[in-house]
């Protein structure tokens, strides 16, 4: 077994690699950008060394500097995790030629599976089911588009080199196909530094299905199960699961030697996932092969009791798998889901900010959280947002989605915007307690996944206001009529009462606020409610109108959130009456939504333009956006050129509406 390896990641999947290298006595190397100088996975790891600034091109993609810093530490091996380097077949080819192992595949299966064109190819000479579809070389738009016709629609435009829904396009009719074939290849091109597309006939209703596998050097290969990973959104997994549900034995061992044929087809070792569409006729289909280890191998490992990275760490050490297939066994179900920093509301755009507040479930043999952040670390925009996945287990299925609830309840952030709320909605929805799954479900779903909230901003108000008042006594006072305990003024021989103005969005409320012995009064919008409150920490216990709850408030600066179940009310506590600026005054601009970068810009000054028409396209968190104009009108000014930086807020584009 290796004495030191290098972990060639960051984030959860480093911090994940390191936890079991120190299992196993291995020591770690760590490596970092700028940006994550203070990361977790740099503290824990045994030593650590600066790759270079944030951008990754500029440190994680720097497979020169991390071979060097590989040999200067004296690493054996390079585990690259997922993501950046792990499918890069020129990597592993010089870690090879520098003595260092690659944990990963050996170079010929990278390069086969590296291009899904290719993969088809040797998938459908194996003989394992394919997608009918165009995997060719020829990429001409005159190809593509003859090629489009012929297959017929729907059907999906996909990135050959790509992965994690970049460079994916959904096409439902043939007028779509040539501006989605543009995005989709100026998508590929900038993640992936290839913009080679295949096409392929887009099932309306299928599950996404996929297999894990392993193989070591001594002729050895298993398959541990399947997971369902149908709900997505942009083409990105949502939530994953394991056992697949409604899936029969027959069917799991029919797609898993299948996939095993798949990894003997390229002479695989290691770890690699084998991903299939499984339509609602029970057929199924190979989509493409992961050659590494997959962001949901946490599913597999609860219901299997095996440590994957440990497997992996064998194999690359020469050794062979802990298990036959026969020895593999399955127990009770779990559910995973990637808590991301993003607006699910603001179809799903990331967010960057600050952790000001951090909570996770408490771990168990039911619960584990893999993550690679702490409180009051940064959410840059520089790589993915993802801040943790959450895992549960149980012994059946429902009893793991009452296990998640549960834990989603537990998991309570503030500083950014998170999917938290939108991942309750995902597991309680009664189509996915009914395993009504496809790829489509989140679209399907879209009325009742985004209904409003059940409106608790009063309460929240009122939370707050109680937060206030408890944390402001004196711990040295012991009645609450006091009137040393309020940071306010106060007036002799009345009962001590303060005014709190209150922001929830742009909601503004007076809440008065009369303590009286242990007990307060609140008046809101003309109605007063008797209250009792006490702080432990950041758990608040309080009595409204008779209602007892118990919720956690925090605070950063001049904001406090309130958590009512997974529901989180961020209030501005104003002392100073805020300027706010005259919304007229920013009439007619087009403002960039987050720090990113201008890929093109399709208006000019002058230019009269529709409503709807796409003036501004722009790059941020590995995704594209396109920025509108929201009526008729003319363009005035364009102040970015493509490839310029922009940050949240600036305004790219000056646009005057028709007048009415």
């Amino acid at each position: 077994m290796f004495r030191k390896i290098l972990i060639a990641n960051r984030g959860e999947i480093a911090c994940r690699v390191i936890d079991t290298a120190h299992k196993l006595g291995i020591r770690c190397v760590a490596v970092y950008s700028e940006a994550d100088a203070n990361a977790r996975h740099v503290r824990l790891a045994d030593e650590a060394f600066l790759l270079g600034p944030a951008a990754s091109k500029d440190s994680y993609l720097r497979a020169d500097k991390i071979l060097a810093i590989a040999k200067q530490s004296g690493a054996e091996a390079i585990h690259p995790g997922y993501g950046f380097l792990s499918e890069n077949e020129d990597f592993a080819r010089a870690c090879a030629e520098a003595g260092v192992v690659f944990i990963g595949p050996p170079v010929p299966a990278i390069e086969a599976m590296g291009s899904k064109s290719a993969a088809k190819k040797i998938m459908q000479h194996a003989g394992v089911p394919l997608v009918p579809g165009y995997h060719g070389d020829d990429q001409s738009d005159a190809t593509l588009a003859a090629e489009s016709a012929k297959i017929g629609y729907p059907q999906l435009l996909k990135a050959a080199y790509g992965g994690g829904g970049k460079g994916m396009r959904v096409v439902w009719n043939a007028d779509e196909f040539v501006p989605a074939l543009a995005s989709a290849r100026r998508e590929a091109k900038a993640s992936f530094g290839n913009d080679k597309m295949l096409l392929e006939r887009y099932l309306t209703k299928p599950r996404h299905v996929e297999i894990q596998v392993f193989a070591d050097n001594h002729g050895n290969a298993v398959y541990l199960a399947e997971r369902d990973c149908s709900i997505q959104r942009r083409h990105q997994k949502v939530i994953e699961e394991a056992p697949a549900p409604n899936f029969t034995p027959a069917q799991r061992q029919a797609m898993g030697e299948a996939a095993v044929k798949a990894a003997q087809a390229i002479d695989y070792r290691g770890a690699g996932t084998v991903e299939f569409l499984f339509d609602e006729d029970g057929a199924f289909y190979f989509m493409e092969m992961n050659t590494r280890l997959q962001v949901e191998h946490p599913v597999t490992e609860m219901i299997t009791g095996q440590d994957l990275v440990q497997w992996q760490l064998l194999v690359a050490a020469g050794e062979k798998l802990p298990l036959s297939q026969q020895q593999i066994q399955l127990d009770g179900h779990a559910i995973e889901v990637r808590v991301y920093a993003e607006d699910p509301d603001n179809d799903f755009l990331p967010a960057t900010g600050k952790l000001t507040y951090l909570r996770q479930p408490e771990h168990s043999r039911h619960v584990r959280v893999d993550t690679g952040v702490v409180e009051h670390d940064e959410v840059t925009p520089y790589y993915d947002p993802m801040i943790a996945k959450l895992i549960v287990w149980d012994e059946s299925r429902d009893r793991a989605i009452s296990r998640m609830l549960r834990a989603l309840d537990d998991y309570r952030i503030a500083g950014v915007t998170t999917n938290l709320g939108f991942l309750t909605s995902l597991v309680e929805h009664p189509a996915f307690k009914a395993a009504e799954l496809d790829t489509n479900f989140i679209n399907k779903h879209q009325a009742s996944l985004f209904a409003p909230a059940h409106n608790q901003q009063s309460q929240a108000l009122l939370l707050a206001a109680l937060y206030i008042v408890s944390k402001q006594q004196a711990p040295s006072c012991q009645t609450a009529s006091s009137p040393w305990q309020f940071s306010h003024g106060w007036r002799l021989n009345e009962t001590p009462s303060l005014n709190l103005e209150l922001k929830l969005g742009d909601d503004k409320q007076l809440i008065n606020v009369a303590a009286q012995q242990q007990h307060y009064s609140l008046t809101l919008n003309g109605q007063t409610l008797d209250c009792q409150a006490s702080l432990n920490g950041d758990e608040l216990s309080a009595i409204l109108a008779g209602h007892r709850m118990k919720v956690r408030v925090s605070q950063y600066q001049d904001t406090i959130s309130v958590f009512i179940k997974h529901q989180r009310y961020d209030i501005v506590y104003q002392t100073e009456v805020a300027t706010v600026t005259d919304a007229a005054d920013n009439a007619g601009s087009l403002t960039a939504p987050m720090n990113g970068t201008i890929v093109a810009v399709l208006c000019q000054p002058e230019q009269q333009v529709q409503a709807g028409e796409t003036l501004v396209i722009m790059e941020a968190m590995k995704m594209e956006y396109a920025i509108k104009a929201p009526k008729a009108g003319t363009v005035n000014a364009v102040f970015y050129a493509a490839g310029d930086l922009v940050k949240d807020g600036a305004q790219l584009v000056d646009f005057s509406p028709e007048e009415a």
